[in-house]
């Protein structure tokens, strides 16, 4: 599975790094980004954290991709 977000729907919440704060980070402005890129899968360790902070997401910025 992969995963990128959506900077346009971010509103700077902090919820996804506190839930999986070794796949995201933010910007100056508050808002968050992938640290891995759309090619690379989310390693299995991370998977229930990924999971966690997506489905918390308030305004779905996160995106899962299966390929």
């Amino acid at each position: 599975m992969f995963y990128d977000v959506c900077q346009e729907d971010c509103i700077a919440c902090g919820l996804c790094q506190l839930k999986a704060p070794k796949l995201f980070y933010y910007d100056d402005e508050g808002i968050a980004h992938s640290l891995y890129d759309r090619q690379t899968h989310i390693p299995e360790s991370l998977m229930f954290s990924f999971k966690d902070a997506y489905i918390n997401c308030p305004t779905g910025a996160i995106k899962r991709f299966d390929k």
